[in-house]
């Protein structure tokens, strides 16, 4: 055997990767700083980065349709929530008897729709990026053990199932002769009726889930023995503290403005 040239994808194997735990701390803290600032400039630089992370990583094709199975019908139920009937409306656009579209309830919607955008694709670009064993593995290296890496985990794995699991649904109700016209009514009466199958049967998977991984020992006490070597350093460990603790601080202010009526 020759020796591998500087360069080679032997060198590159050995190139440091970074934690689970700090994929879980970025994902979890521009979660909760994007929501407490509850800012459209900044929902809109999250989702553009994710956009970037996840093209760049070769996820886009698996988070965009998640992304939409989840933001489609939420976005629609919030436009005809808060488009519809917001009371602190003044400019009316239209008006239909008790309904009336108003700038300020597109306004709302509009905002709330991006940062539920940039909440769910920083979630689902987690799940789809991090890699599942490494971060239970992380975890309970660290003294995480029974039930929160237990469900964490469980949790993680039915997230790539969602947007599959809406399109069957979907298909399987346009064959028995659901139809959706163009009308807003029309669409909240089909998103009731697929959203119901798909709660009940992400409820039945993730118990299914949860049997296999607890027969497989995840959620017993005691000591552990990982034959799996994760990835991690001190500046990552610095950074992870940074992360929650910027998260924090942004929950913080956000309680002392709401206190102050700001």
């Amino acid at each position: 055997m020759t020796a591998s040239p500087a360069g080679s994808a032997p060198a590159q194997a050995t190139r440091p990767r970074l934690s689970p735990l700090t994929w879980l701390a970025a994902a979890g803290s521009t979660a909760v700083i994007t929501t407490a600032a509850a800012s459209w400039p900044l929902s809109a630089a999250v989702v553009a980065a994710c956009l970037g992370l996840s093209l760049a990583g070769g996820t886009a094709r698996r988070v965009l349709p998640a992304s939409a199975a989840v933001l489609v019908p939420l976005g629609l139920s919030l436009l005809v929530l808060h488009g519809l009937f917001f009371p602190e409306g003044r400019t009316v656009l239209a008006a239909w008897g008790p309904a009336r579209i108003t700038a300020e309830g597109l306004d709302f919607t509009g905002q709330r729709i991006l940062l539920l955008a940039a909440v769910v694709m920083v979630l689902l670009l987690f799940s789809f990026t991090v890699s599942l064993p490494d971060l239970v593995a992380a975890l309970s290296a660290r003294g995480v053990q029974g039930r929160f890496a237990f469900v964490l985990a469980s949790t993680l794995t039915l997230l790539p199932a969602i947007a599959e699991r809406a399109r069957r649904i979907r298909e399987a109700q346009e064959a028995r002769g659901l139809v959706v016209s163009r009308g807003l009514l029309s669409r909240a009466a089909a998103f009731r009726l697929q959203a119901v199958p798909l709660v009940l049967s992400l409820i039945e998977d993730a118990g299914t889930r949860a049997a296999a991984l607890e027969a497989r020992g995840l959620s017993s006490p005691g000591p552990r023995t990982s034959y799996r070597e994760v990835p991690d350093s001190g500046v990552q460990r610095t950074a992870r503290v940074v992360l929650v603790l910027a998260a924090l601080a942004a929950v913080v202010l956000r309680l002392v403005q709401a206190g102050a009526g700001c």
